[in-house]
Protein backbone atom coordinates (compact mmCIF):
# COMPACT_ATOMS: atom_id res chain seq x y z
CA UNK A 1 0.00 0.00 0.00
CA UNK A 2 1.30 3.22 -0.99
CA UNK A 3 0.75 6.90 0.99
CA UNK A 4 -1.48 9.44 -0.41
CA UNK A 5 0.80 12.28 -1.54
CA UNK A 6 -1.64 14.77 -0.06
CA UNK A 7 -0.09 13.83 3.70
CA UNK A 8 -4.05 12.50 4.25
CA UNK A 9 -2.57 9.52 6.18
CA UNK A 10 -4.71 7.23 4.49
CA UNK A 11 -3.45 5.19 1.26
CA UNK A 12 -3.35 6.66 -2.21
CA UNK A 13 -5.73 4.32 -3.64
CA UNK A 14 -8.42 4.99 -1.39
CA UNK A 15 -7.81 8.53 -1.06
CA UNK A 16 -6.54 10.88 -4.16
CA UNK A 17 -6.40 7.94 -6.68
CA UNK A 18 -9.82 7.56 -7.11
CA UNK A 19 -10.15 11.67 -8.29
CA UNK A 20 -7.50 11.43 -10.61
CA UNK A 21 -8.69 8.44 -12.15
CA UNK A 22 -11.88 10.01 -12.61
CA UNK A 23 -13.61 7.17 -11.26
CA UNK A 24 -15.07 9.78 -8.24
CA UNK A 25 -15.21 13.45 -8.02
CA UNK A 26 -13.97 15.48 -4.63
CA UNK A 27 -17.04 16.55 -2.26
CA UNK A 28 -15.17 19.14 -1.36
CA UNK A 29 -13.15 22.17 -2.03
CA UNK A 30 -9.84 20.78 0.48
CA UNK A 31 -10.25 17.42 -1.56
CA UNK A 32 -10.07 19.07 -4.46
CA UNK A 33 -6.61 20.91 -3.57
CA UNK A 34 -5.67 18.19 -1.92
CA UNK A 35 -5.54 15.52 -5.30
CA UNK A 36 -4.58 18.94 -7.29
CA UNK A 37 -1.48 18.65 -5.16
CA UNK A 38 -1.39 14.40 -5.82
CA UNK A 39 -1.69 15.18 -9.51
CA UNK A 40 1.67 17.54 -9.49
CA UNK A 41 3.50 15.35 -6.95
CA UNK A 42 2.60 12.01 -9.59
CA UNK A 43 3.05 13.27 -12.86
CA UNK A 44 -0.72 13.40 -13.72
CA UNK A 45 -0.78 16.87 -15.14
CA UNK A 46 -4.48 16.70 -17.12
CA UNK A 47 -6.24 15.98 -13.63
CA UNK A 48 -5.14 19.80 -12.95
CA UNK A 49 -5.91 21.19 -15.88
CA UNK A 50 -9.39 19.44 -16.10
CA UNK A 51 -10.11 20.40 -12.90
CA UNK A 52 -9.26 23.99 -13.38
CA UNK A 53 -12.70 26.40 -14.43
CA UNK A 54 -13.37 25.97 -17.85
CA UNK A 55 -13.74 29.54 -17.61
CA UNK A 56 -9.90 30.09 -17.12
CA UNK A 57 -8.77 27.43 -18.96
CA UNK A 58 -7.56 29.54 -22.00
CA UNK A 59 -5.16 31.34 -19.61
CA UNK A 60 -3.79 28.35 -17.84
CA UNK A 61 0.32 27.95 -19.30
CA UNK A 62 -0.07 23.94 -19.17
CA UNK A 63 3.63 23.71 -20.58
CA UNK A 64 5.13 25.82 -17.80
CA UNK A 65 2.91 23.68 -15.20
CA UNK A 66 3.97 21.02 -16.64
CA UNK A 67 7.65 21.88 -16.96
CA UNK A 68 7.58 22.93 -12.75
CA UNK A 69 5.88 19.61 -11.75
CA UNK A 70 7.87 17.31 -13.54
CA UNK A 71 10.76 19.00 -12.69
CA UNK A 72 10.42 18.95 -9.31
CA UNK A 73 10.82 16.31 -6.44
CA UNK A 74 7.51 17.18 -4.43
CA UNK A 75 7.97 16.79 -0.44
CA UNK A 76 4.61 17.54 0.62
CA UNK A 77 1.58 19.32 1.67
CA UNK A 78 0.18 21.20 4.63
CA UNK A 79 -3.41 22.56 4.69
CA UNK A 80 -3.45 25.85 6.79
CA UNK A 81 -7.00 26.81 6.75
CA UNK A 82 -10.13 26.40 4.98
CA UNK A 83 -12.94 28.49 4.78
CA UNK A 84 -16.74 27.12 3.31
CA UNK A 85 -16.08 24.57 0.33
CA UNK A 86 -18.33 21.47 2.08
CA UNK A 87 -20.46 19.45 0.10
CA UNK A 88 -23.43 22.05 0.92
CA UNK A 89 -21.07 25.08 -0.11
CA UNK A 90 -21.05 26.35 -3.92
CA UNK A 91 -17.25 28.42 -3.05
CA UNK A 92 -14.52 27.90 -0.70
CA UNK A 93 -11.71 28.49 0.02
CA UNK A 94 -8.08 26.55 1.13
CA UNK A 95 -5.12 28.11 2.42
CA UNK A 96 -1.83 25.98 2.11
CA UNK A 97 1.81 25.34 1.62
CA UNK A 98 3.83 22.80 0.23
CA UNK A 99 7.36 22.19 0.28
CA UNK A 100 8.97 20.89 -3.36
CA UNK A 101 12.41 20.89 -4.87
CA UNK A 102 13.20 23.12 -7.82
CA UNK A 103 16.80 23.42 -9.34
CA UNK A 104 18.45 21.58 -6.61
CA UNK A 105 16.97 24.09 -4.00
CA UNK A 106 14.09 23.19 -1.34
CA UNK A 107 11.44 25.96 -2.11
CA UNK A 108 7.91 26.66 -0.23
CA UNK A 109 4.63 28.13 -2.02
CA UNK A 110 1.87 29.50 0.40
CA UNK A 111 -1.31 30.01 -1.81
CA UNK A 112 -5.06 30.64 -0.88
CA UNK A 113 -6.55 29.16 -3.61
CA UNK A 114 -10.29 29.97 -4.91
CA UNK A 115 -12.63 26.75 -5.65
CA UNK A 116 -16.06 27.02 -7.22
CA UNK A 117 -18.57 24.29 -7.56
CA UNK A 118 -20.17 24.26 -10.52
CA UNK A 119 -23.13 21.71 -11.29
CA UNK A 120 -22.11 19.89 -8.07
CA UNK A 121 -18.23 19.94 -9.34
CA UNK A 122 -15.51 21.84 -7.66
CA UNK A 123 -12.90 23.45 -9.77
CA UNK A 124 -10.32 25.70 -8.87
CA UNK A 125 -10.20 29.64 -9.99
CA UNK A 126 -7.15 30.87 -8.65
CA UNK A 127 -4.93 31.48 -6.48
CA UNK A 128 -3.56 34.48 -4.64
CA UNK A 129 0.43 33.82 -3.14
CA UNK A 130 0.97 34.48 0.17
CA UNK A 131 4.42 35.51 1.85
CA UNK A 132 5.72 36.18 5.18
CA UNK A 133 6.39 39.11 5.50
CA UNK A 134 8.30 40.75 7.71
CA UNK A 135 7.20 43.53 10.26
CA UNK A 136 9.27 45.41 12.18
CA UNK A 137 7.99 46.69 15.44
CA UNK A 138 10.38 50.06 15.24
CA UNK A 139 10.82 52.23 11.98
CA UNK A 140 13.92 51.31 9.42
CA UNK A 141 16.42 53.13 9.96
CA UNK A 142 17.28 55.24 6.83
CA UNK A 143 20.64 55.79 5.40
CA UNK A 144 20.83 59.58 5.94
CA UNK A 145 18.56 59.13 9.65
CA UNK A 146 20.80 59.66 12.78
CA UNK A 147 22.78 56.46 14.02
CA UNK A 148 20.64 54.90 16.42
CA UNK A 149 23.56 54.29 18.73
CA UNK A 150 23.91 57.81 20.08
CA UNK A 151 26.65 58.85 18.18
CA UNK A 152 25.00 61.93 16.19
CA UNK A 153 26.44 60.46 13.18
CA UNK A 154 24.42 59.88 10.30
CA UNK A 155 23.82 55.92 10.03
CA UNK A 156 25.87 55.25 7.08
CA UNK A 157 28.06 56.84 8.45
CA UNK A 158 28.47 55.09 11.18
CA UNK A 159 27.06 51.76 12.32
CA UNK A 160 25.58 50.83 8.53
CA UNK A 161 28.91 51.04 7.58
Amino acid sequence: MKACPCGSSQNFSDCCEPFLKGTKKAPTAEKLMRSRYSAFATGQLDYVEKTHIPSGRKDLDMEGVTSWATNSEWLGLEIRETEKGTEKDSTGKVEFKCKFIFNGAEQTHHELSTFEKVDGEWFFVDGVMRNNTVRRSEPKIGRNDPCSCGSGKKAKKCCLQ
